[in-house]
C-alpha cells in the first residue's frame, strides 16, 4: 500500500478511529526506539550536558516556567 493510499484511507476514518491509529503508530515507534540512530555529535553533546548537570554547572528549569516563558515571548 502506498503512502497516498494510506492517507486516503485515513481521511475516511472517524475521529476516534484516527486517534486509535495515531496511538498505535506511536506505540510501534516506541518499540523500535532502539533502532533509531544517534549521531556521534549528538551523543557527545548529551554526554557533555550530563557531565555538566552532575557537576552542578547546568541551570535547570521546570516545564511550567519554560512553557510560561515561551507563551509570554511568543
Amino acid at each position: 500500500m502506498s503512502s497516498e493510499e494510506i492517507r486516503q484511507d485515513v481521511k475516511l476514518l472517524g475521529l476516534a478511529e484516527k486517534l486509535l491509529l495515531v496511538e498505535d503508530v506511536w506505540d510501534s515507534i516506541a518499540l523500535s526506539n532502539s533502532e533509531l540512530p544517534l549521531p556521534d555529535w549528538q551523543k557527545r553533546e548529551l554526554d557533555k550536558r550530563y557531565r555538566e548537570y552532575k557537576a552542578g554547572k547546568q541551570d535547570l528549569h521546570d516545564w511550567k516556567s519554560v512553557h510560561d516563558g515561551l507563551r509570554n515571548e511568543y
